[in-house]
């Protein structure tokens, strides 16, 4: 039913793969998101990014919602 019953079953290498890309796209946000709230001397959204992870979800509700950045926005060093 799963295989030969030796090794791991075939879901193992998409788990492994998925995983990777939820991790880079949570830094990815995350670092982001941080590097912003520093920027604008938000202590308590800095502290609350920085100890929740909610792959990303957060942070971009803070960069688009709290922050009103536009997708320009993200990457410039201009407050």
């Amino acid at each position: 039913m799963y295989g030969s019953g030796i090794g791991a079953p075939g879901w193992v290498p998409f788990f492994g793969l998925s995983l990777a890309v939820v991790i880079l796209w949570s830094v990815f946000w995350k670092g982001l998101a941080l590097w912003h709230s520093a920027r604008r001397g938000q202590e308590w959204w800095f502290v609350a990014m920085l100890l929740l992870n909610t792959a990303g979800i957060l942070e971009i509700v803070y960069l688009f919602g709290v922050a009103k950045l536009s997708f320009g926005k993200l990457f410039s060093k201009q407050q």
